[in-house]
């Protein structure tokens, strides 16, 4: 996390009173799927975010919500279907802040940021498809 040093941005960045108090039960939910996460994909390994094993945060976060907005609230393993989503929600985010996002199996970016990014994209796209 890059921490902001310039005191009147800190304040417009109320992480204490803008989030965690007003989520603390969701986020107490999300910091179990974490563990839960890591407890299987990192078996006896302290909680770490294994990135290599964290690639396709739109796919997973859609599948957990298609999963609850079928009714069912809880996944297989325990662990609450949106906390899943915010938890993939959270990851995307952090790799689009970091400039990192990009999903391999597509080869698109996260993030456009111009027309011109939007025109090349689908001009990589259409000379792919020849």
């Amino acid at each position: 996390m890059t921490r902001e040093t310039n005191a009147q941005a800190r304040k417009e960045t109320p992480v204490f009173s803008g989030v965690l108090k007003y989520f603390p039960d969701a986020l107490a939910e999300v910091a179990r799927v974490s563990k839960a996460g890591n407890d299987q994909h990192n078996p006896g390994q302290p909680l770490h975010w294994d990135r290599s094993k964290s690639g396709d945060e739109y796919d997973a976060c859609t599948r957990h919500l298609l999963d609850r907005a079928a009714g069912d609230e809880f996944d297989t393993d325990g662990q609450r279907h949106m906390a899943k989503v915010a938890w993939r929600a959270l990851a995307a985010l952090q790799k689009e802040i970091e400039g990192a996002q990009e999903d391999a199996q597509y080869d698109a970016p996260a993030i456009v940021r111009t027309p011109d990014e939007v025109k090349a994209y689908i001009a990589r796209l259409n000379e792919g498809a020849e």
